[in-house]
């Protein structure tokens, strides 16, 4: 028979624990505050004024994501402070390439049984590429689920808001044969591809905590681990001060043939010229150890190329000339087409 007074942390939810973690991160979501958001978390919805923002007559793009199985080796290795940058990332990178500003972002993190530490540098994480982007971090939702997660698993998933002023999302119509292909380079392998990754880690051989073949003095996991890099302030600066940017594709999950031609008109393709892409060496170790064709890498990981825009020729140099003097790597890749047999056309091959 039960006992009288059971409670509720006896079933394996502690409401304690988690306020002792919305204490705790207050401090990382009030270092996103900008203006239109100005509130503290508690609230049963985050507020955010467009008006406040500087936006006359704006609209609204919103995006959501997670993280994937990169979590698996965030949760094996025990380091949580930069998985929030990727959960970030992955959608506020979805919002700028539309040509819009990311405003605003709220997080859901579950789990079987919180540990408040963890909790908070998952948050910090967060709040950071909250930071990096520009947007503010007005709410999320901490989940205690025993049952649904075990061990010290947890999920994480993003949602984010962004506006641009009516007539200047992206791309344009006006995409024409000739505009130019800028890649931007990537920080690594990003959010995408890490069933792949961790089943060619598993071939290897090594542990999370052996040296990385592929980075001088990070261990396997902390290289793996690498955030997702945001793009989002310098392409911004450089769709706002130079006005050449038709279209942007953000390179995730399918790679460059998946991507790449969503933001193209039907009647041209992309050619791109692989000699031109620097590879980093994480994706050599990957296609190596795995024995991976080329072609398979370029439609599961970003090989280098984390963010591609579509840009007028004649204006090219001087949007690499505002991404380089904003911190941003720059390459020509390729160019704009009439429609061949496919989306995405290859010239060369891949340093791979």
């Amino acid at each position: 028979m039960t006992k009288n007074g059971l409670t509720y942390a006896e079933a394996g939810v502690d409401i304690d624990a988690g306020n002792l973690m919305v204490d705790r991160i207050k401090p990382a979501v009030r270092s996103t505050r900008r203006p239109g958001a100005d509130g503290e978390i508690g609230g049963f919805g985050g507020l955010f004024d467009l008006k406040a923002a500087g936006f006359s007559d704006p609209v609204l793009v919103a995006a959501n994501d997670g993280v994937g199985t990169k979590l698996r080796i965030a949760i094996e290795a025990g380091k949580h402070d930069t998985i929030g940058i990727d959960l970030v990332a992955m959608c506020v990178n979805d919002i700028v390439v539309q040509g819009a500003e990311p405003l605003f972002f709220l997080d859901y993190f579950a789990t079987g049984k919180l540990d408040p530490d963890q909790g908070a540098a998952i948050v910090s994480g967060i709040a950071e590429g909250c930071r990096q982007a520009g947007c503010a971090l007005i709410g999320g939702e901490t989940a205690e689920m025993p049952g649904m997660y075990h061990g010290n698993d947890y999920d994480l998933a993003g949602f984010a808001v962004g506006a641009a002023e009516r007539g200047q999302l992206l791309p344009t119509d006006d995409v024409v044969e000739g505009d130019v292909l800028l890649g931007l380079a990537s920080s690594g392998v990003h959010s995408n591809g890490y069933s792949l990754v961790r089943r060619i880690a598993a071939m290897s051989g090594l542990k999370w905590t052996d040296r990385a073949p592929f980075a001088e003095g990070q261990t396997l996991a902390e290289a793996l681990l690498e955030p997702t890099r945001i793009y989002v302030k310098p392409v911004l600066q450089a769709i706002r001060g130079t006005h050449g940017i038709k279209a942007l594709a953000h390179i995730t999950g399918g790679g460059f043939p998946e991507n790449i031609p969503r933001v193209l008109p039907k009647d041209f393709s992309a050619e791109l010229d692989l000699d031109a892409i620097d590879v980093p060496p994480v994706f050599e170790w990957l296609a190596r150890t795995g024995g991976v064709a080329p072609a398979e890498m370029m439609r599961t990981f970003n090989c280098g190329v984390g963010m591609i825009m579509v840009v007028a020729s004649g204006q090219a140099a001087q949007v690499a000339a505002v991404l380089q003097e904003a911190g941003e790597t720059v390459t020509p890749i390729g160019r704009i087409v009439p429609r061949r047999d496919a989306g995405v056309l290859y010239r060369g091959s891949i340093a791979l």
